[in-house]
């Protein structure tokens, strides 16, 4: 095997190492079945039970209780923009309302109006969306379909520490990239979904808890794979599961409850892995500048700019050497984005921390 390098990618991104090599001594032949989890039937008794065990799991981590449904879908968060509009939407509540804080949001407005004229809160475009509103910069229409808001975002760097207060309104959220980063309140969402490829597993498929009573929102005349419902009746075997996704998000859930000790734990980690990024960052004396105010700033991408075009290219392509990779900002934002999701070690950071130092003192 060649060695690893610590990988800042934003996505598809670094996986846990003790996942990775489970996935490699069993990828030949899973015990029982004697072929590979890419090769057996999603409605297998092994894949049942595998499929069950990554429900078991989150329901366990995030305290998800039988008033909410765990769906286990494709389509991304690309899909999720769709989705969630045709199933919540109706006659009686034609419009939601929608935080937008990033690009993401902004993917996620532009599908909702396909549906619909939604209803714009709160927009952090005049600054590059560099902030989050503060809890009195907004008002939630009482009669709003739903409250949406992506709790990360992955291009700016910026994410909520705590849930927007939506009041009686379902509270939406993509939580794609920062999903079992810390514990959550469950109960205060109508839905939260998050794509795999940050901090659950491999690119492929889509988690969906949603709070049944939403369900009945869901029109039967929608196209079947399009409809939440069609999804429940069938638990999530309405098409063929992507098996081999879902069978590493039973792992890294493993991960998790058993290696990690559970959200508390991740999230204490997820703090001191930022914590050392941003102490770097702020203090520089200005070499490098974040993007993202201090108190938006995100524990999952620290977003960052050096004083020129040539020291980033120069930044970029030394850590690279040093087995520092995939450190290249969005072209929106430039400069450097070091993504530490939970699966990103300690050492990682430390070591990006490390070079950050050496770069400055080497480019007075």
């Amino acid at each position: 095997m060649t060695e690893r390098a610590y990988n800042f990618s934003a996505g598809p991104a670094v996986l846990p190492e003790p996942v990775l090599a489970e996935v490699q001594r069993d990828l030949m032949a899973l015990p029982g079945p004697r072929a590979s989890i890419m090769e057996i039937s999603h409605r297998s008794a092994t894949f049942k039970e595998i499929l069950g065990a990554a429900d078991a799991n989150l329901r366990k981590l995030l305290g998800i209780s039988d008033d909410y449904e765990v769906l286990f879908l494709q389509g991304g968060s690309r899909l999720q923009f769709s989705m969630i509009p045709m199933n919540l939407l109706s006659g009686v509540q034609p419009s939601a309302d929608y935080i937008t804080t990033g690009a993401w949001g902004q993917h996620a407005l532009k599908e909702a109006n396909k549906q619909g004229d939604m209803n714009v809160l709160w927009d952090g475009g005049d600054t590059n969306y560099n902030c989050l509103p503060a809890a009195g910069d907004y008002e939630v229409n009482k009669d709003a379909a739903y409250l949406y808001y992506t709790s990360n975002e992955t291009i700016h760097g910026v994410q909520f520490g705590e849930e927007p207060n939506s009041g009686d309104v379902p509270l939406v959220c993509d939580a794609s990239s920062d999903f079992l980063y810390r514990p959550l309140p469950i109960d205060r969402y109508g839905l939260i979904y998050a794509c795999a490829q940050k901090n659950i597993g491999p690119a492929g498929v889509t988690i969906v808890v949603i709070r049944k009573d939403l369900l009945d929102r869901c029109d039967e005349n929608l196209p079947g794979y399009l409809n939440y419902k069609t999804h429940v009746d069938g638990g999530s075997l309405m098409n063929t599961a992507p098996t081999f996704a879902i069978y590493v998000v039973r792992l890294v859930t493993d991960w998790l409850l058993n290696d990690i000790g559970g959200l508390d734990k991740m999230y204490e980690l997820n703090q001191a892995k930022a914590k050392l990024l941003y102490d770097a960052i702020d203090g520089s004396e200005g070499f490098y500048e974040g993007h993202a105010t201090v108190e938006s700033r995100s524990l999952m991408n620290a977003v960052f700019r050096l004083p020129s075009d040539e020291l980033t290219k120069a930044f970029i392509a030394q850590a690279d050497e040093r087995n520092l990779t995939a450190l290249g900002g969005h072209r929106s934002v430039g400069g450097i984005r070091a993504s530490i999701y939970n699966a990103m070690p300690l050492a990682g950071v430390e070591a990006l921390r490390d070079f950050m130092v050496e770069f400055q003192q080497a480019n007075p």
